[in-house]
């Protein structure tokens, strides 16, 4: 393991006001949002979709790392490699690397994420593409009694393998247990689920001798459910989410980034400002948005090459506002001021 390298990834990644792009989505994933908005689902927009985000100017400013997917790790703008073309911005290129979600067997709405399988050659195969971080999500409902322990577990040590794994290969691993917002559960049902499964994570990583300090959590912020009646403010978000965190999460672990979830774009916003104002916490904190960074772009652009600029801009502007939010500094007036074209 080579653990300057995996801390030079991390200090990158960890880059004081910038956050994380995932633009990691599956070929199905992807295809049903090309789908709604009468995009052709091909190679090639796909390809072209990916090089708007990357090459959209400033983007460095605020990010420090995009996460791709096997497919987008191999494609080009122009002449080069999309990992290269993001090197060269100074934004550190990351892999999903799992292969998604399927039922548990014998427990009914629960899953476990596959992909194992073959993981430690494709990892030497990712970093020789140019890849320095990994990515791998489990999911956990939340309901009558669930998630049971045996799906936690399940999911626990895929997480600590490729933990492992990915730090044998020299890659910084992401671990993304992700408690999902689908649901009528409370914000108090969801802080005590969030610190179950985080608890059984961090206790197996240390059974695979996982180095906590080269490492990031992936998680969501602690809500309620979408069918709760009661929903939260952004404050009673961003104290049961440090609470719950400061219990479940060593202090070791160098950074926690936050996942949008299903959120809006400025719902998440709102949060993370909320919960980085809260602060006082010994980890870096940061976001790892999907839709909530690239919604406005994909609704801009829409496929048609006359609208790559504006899409840019719109990714741009939604990243300036999260980079904001890392600061505390996010505002009414800064979603209401354009960015310079």
């Amino acid at each position: 393991m080579d653990t300057t390298l995996l801390r030079a990834t991390v200090a990158a990644l960890l880059a004081r006001g910038k956050g994380l792009l995932a633009a990691d989505e599956s070929l199905a994933t992807i295809g049903k949002r090309f789908d709604a908005l009468n995009i052709a689902a091909t190679e090639q927009n796909r390809c072209a979709y990916r090089g708007l985000l990357v090459t959209t100017p400033h983007l460095n400013d605020d990010i420090s790392g995009v996460i791709l997917f096997d497919e987008t790790l191999r494609q080009k703008v122009g002449e080069e490699l999309i990992p290269g073309v993001l090197s060269k911005s100074g934004i550190v290129p990351g892999i999903k690397v799992d292969r998604g979600t399927s039922a548990l067997p014998g427990f009914a709405g629960e899953k476990f994420t596959q992909g194992l399988d073959g993981l430690r050659d494709r990892l030497l195969e990712y970093f020789s593409l140019g890849a320095r971080f990994t990515k791998w999500r489990a999911v956990f409902a939340v309901g009558e009694g669930l998630p049971t322990s045996t799906c936690i577990e399940a999911n626990a040590h895929a997480l600590a393998m490729f933990a492992a794994l990915s730090q044998e290969a020299g890659l910084v691993p992401i671990v993304e247990p992700e408690v999902l917002m689908d649901g009528a559960h409370t914000i108090t049902g969801c802080e005590f689920v969030t610190m179950s499964v985080l608890k059984t994570v961090f206790s197996t990583l240390r059974q695979y001798r996982v180095a906590m300090d080269v490492m990031l959590l992936k998680v969501g912020m602690v809500l309620p459910g979408k069918g709760c009646p009661q929903q939260a403010e952004p404050r009673e978000v961003a104290d049961a989410t440090i609470r719950c965190l400061r219990d479940a999460v060593p202090a070791s672990v160098p950074g926690i980034v936050f996942l949008s979830g299903g959120q809006s774009s400025t719902a998440a916003t709102e949060r993370l400002n909320a919960i980085c104002c809260v602060g006082n916490v010994p980890w870096t904190l940061s976001f790892s948005f999907g839709r909530a960074l690239q919604n406005e772009a994909l609704e801009t652009w829409r496929g048609c090459p006359e609208n790559i600029h504006a899409a840019q801009n719109a990714l741009r502007h939604r990243a300036v506002c999260d980079g904001l939010a890392l600061r505390g500094k996010y505002s009414a007036e800064a979603e209401r001021t354009p960015l310079d074209s």
